[in-house]
């Protein structure tokens, strides 16, 4: 399934591919990912006259940039009424003022570019009467951190509205050209680009940062430089245990063609099922976007059901409405609320981190690549570093959630090597997969297009047992989130390797 976004996407740019020279893989800094923290970075580094390479295990924005709703907003649902139960007013400040800086970089680089933007309204609101007292308090943490709120009772839009926070001026774009400018700028700076390529193992020696790297074929290749970004959703190395710290979770949308006009603001419930609606200009006319349907990743029975409720929601309130595009994304949820952003271990600036942004990168992605960037060139950090740091004594405010988190991993770890023993190897449906076997012969078999698959269940992080995604067509686990293709191939991390087949 592809999104709005990607299916439109014309990225005009030069790539390096896999065959690049000696030298092209030597570099200061390398940034794997080329979503949006990975690219902002990557031409912050390069403007300072750092040798810049980026590393892409797909295309740009293939993950999570290009799988957004695509909303710079200050106002973020129930977020910073969220973080304020944690964590101080001053920290609740700083974080928003974080965004600020990083929804300000966005607008003044693409009004340079040519790159549409529409500002509009931003609601958080309530559906229905128990999601009012969530609203309120979202309007205070927002009043509070100097954001200038209003509170509406009333508004003309053809679904639910019980009442809500408005937020004047925000912005909604197409995250791709964008990511395209930055593509260009990198490599009109001397900054390199390889997709294609697959981190699946790094270490250190004499003050340098080795990276090994494969193709889809097999091929292999090592970069080195003197600091890596780990610009990947969920770092894809071990260290610091993130993958212990993030709560992975997935959400869904469904572009629609709709007879007559569309609703402008930007809207998203801070209730549940949770609704994301924006419109979207196009070639050939506008669509109505509509989000929602989150679940943690690999414990939903059937995600096509989330396609079906969103469907199902909107011919409802826009009579008329047909589906063009389906996609779905991936974020992560921090068990203190706030961003990790900086050493991937502390003291040491030889590996950095952008992660837990929590659906809201756009803004954090690009605050987090300012951040990343003044921290590689020495200069000055900014004032609300603090809210983004990626190990610091506020995280302790999160240890009961850490705590949560991790037994239910334990549980599923569990339960994945008992449930299959009872599963037997019966004849698929076209777009269905199963695990089955007992614990030392389990395998999974999936059926996509006609052709079916066998390939292991288990993991290559830490071992779970996957689970069938029947909306995307992928094996996810139900850990912390590694997702693979029904050949076994690694979609998103913290796995680095394949399944074997």
């Amino acid at each position: 399934m592809t999104s709005l976004w990607l299916d439109g996407a014309g990225m005009r740019h030069p790539q390096i591919d896999g065959g690049a020279t000696k030298d092209a893989l030597n570099a200061e800094i390398v940034v794997v990912g080329a979503g949006i923290t990975g690219l902002v970075a990557a031409v912050l580094l390069a403007r300072a006259g750092k040798r810049v390479l980026v590393v892409e295990a797909r295309t740009p924005g293939a993950v999570t940039t290009g799988n957004t709703t695509a909303k710079v907003s200050l106002l973020q649902g129930s977020r910073l009424s969220t973080i304020a139960k944690r964590h101080s007013a001053d920290l609740v400040g700083q974080y928003v003022e974080g965004n600020r800086e990083g929804q300000a970089w966005l607008a003044q680089y693409c009004t340079e570019r040519g790159i549409a933007l529409q500002y509009e309204d931003a609601y958080s609101y309530a559906q229905f009467e128990r999601g009012l007292p969530t609203a309120r308090a979202e309007f205070e943490a927002a009043e509070a951190a100097g954001l200038g709120v209003s509170w509406v009772d009333q508004l003309d839009v053809p679904f639910e509205f019980r009442g809500g926070v408005r937020l004047a001026d925000q912005i909604q774009f197409d995250p791709m050209p964008f990511l395209g400018a930055l593509i260009s700028e990198l490599h009109e700076r001397g900054g390199r680009l390889m997709t294609g390529q697959r981190v699946y193992a790094a270490s250190t020696a004499g003050g340098r940062v080795s990276l090994k790297l494969r193709d889809a074929e097999g091929g292999e290749q090592v970069a080195t430089a003197d600091h890596c970004i780990l610009a990947t959703g969920t770092p894809i190395l071990d260290r610091g245990g993130f993958f212990a710290r993030l709560h992975p979770s997935r959400s869904y949308c469904v572009a629609f063609e709709v007879p007559g006009s569309l609703p402008r603001p930007m809207m998203l419930s801070v209730d549940q099922p949770t609704r994301s609606v924006r419109y979207a200009p196009t070639a050939d006319g506008e669509r109505l976007i509509v989000g929602g349907g989150g679940h943690t990743v690999g414990r939903k029975d059937s995600a096509r059901t989330s396609y079906d409720e969103l469907v199902g929601w909107t011919k409802r309130h826009f009579p008329g409405a047909q589906p063009t595009h389906f996609w779905s994304a991936q974020d992560y949820v921090p068990v203190d609320e706030l961003p990790y952003v900086g050493p991937l271990l502390p003291g040491s600036d030889q590996f950095l981190v952008a992660t837990g942004f929590a659906k809201w990168g756009m803004t954090n992605g690009v605050a987090a690549a300012l951040l990343l960037a003044k921290h590689l060139l020495g200069g000055q950090q900014a004032r609300w570093a603090s809210a983004f740091a990626s190990w610091s004594p506020h995280e302790l405010t999160g240890l009961t959630t850490a705590l949560k988190i991790n037994m239910e991993v334990g549980w599923h770890m569990a339960a994945g090597w008992v449930t299959p023993v009872a599963h037997r190897n019966g004849q698929l449906r076209d777009g269905g997969g199963s695990v089955s076997g007992p614990p030392w012969h389990m395998v999974a078999r999936s059926m996509v297009d006609g052709v079916e698959r066998c390939v292991s269940p288990v993991c290559t992080h830490l071992g779970g047992v996957l689970s069938w995604n029947d909306a995307e067509k992928s094996w996810d686990c139900p850990l912390h989130g590694s997702r693979f293709g029904p050949d076994g191939t690694v979609l998103e991390g913290p796995a680095t390797r394949d399944l074997s087949r």
